[in-house]
C-alpha cells in the first residue's frame, strides 16, 4: 500500500520549512523533524502524513501513490543528515552543521520539484545488489 502524494510533498515541506527556520533563527528547531524522523522510522508511522490525512478532497486511494519503502528510505536518509547537523552544531562545528542542514533542505526541496535523490540513491544500491549477485 502506498501514501499518496499530496501527503508525502506535505511531509517534505514540513522538513524544508522546519529546517530553514533551524537554519536561519536557532539550530535547536532542528530537533522537531530530528525526532518525528526518528519516531517514524521506529514506528513506521509518520505524524505529520498521519495528521495530514484528514485534509485529502478525496479518498487515499484515489490520489498517485509513492511506494511507503520509498519513503522509509528517504526518512532515514534525512534524519541521519538532521542528527549530524545537530551534532555538528552542538559540537561547535558550524560549516558542518550548516552543510548537513542544506543537504535535507535541497533534497526535500528538489523532490517538491520533482526528482527523489533519495530514490535515485535507493535505485542505484538496488542495482549495485543485483549485479553483485548476479556476478556481472
Amino acid at each position: 500500500m502506498g501514501i499518496p502524494k499530496p501527503l508525502v510533498q506535505t511531509n517534505q515541506l514540513f522538513m524544508v520549512v522546519s529546517v530553514l527556520i533551524g537554519i536561519f533563527f536557532h539550530h535547536a528547531w532542528l530537533l522537531l523533524p530530528f525526532f518525528i524522523g526518528v519516531y517514524t522510522l521506529i514506528t513506521k508511522k509518520n505524524p505529520i502524513i498521519l495528521f495530514s490525512k484528514r485534509f485529502l478532497s478525496k479518498p487515499a486511494n484515489q490520489y498517485i501513490q509513492e511506494d511507503k519503502d520509498q519513503q522509509i528510505f528517504n526518512q532515514w536518509i534525512a534524519t541521519i543528515c538532521l542528527g549530524l547537523a545537530l551534532l555538528s552544531f552542538y559540537a561547535g562545528w558550524t560549516a558542518a552543521g550548516y552543510a548537513f542542514s542544506i543537504m535535507v533542505v535541497l533534497a526535500a526541496g528538489i523532490a517538491l520539484m520533482g526528482f527523489c535523490i533519495g530514490c535515485f540513491i535507493r535505485y542505484q544500491y538496488m542495482m549495485w545488489r543485483h549485479r553483485r549477485a548476479n556476478g556481472s
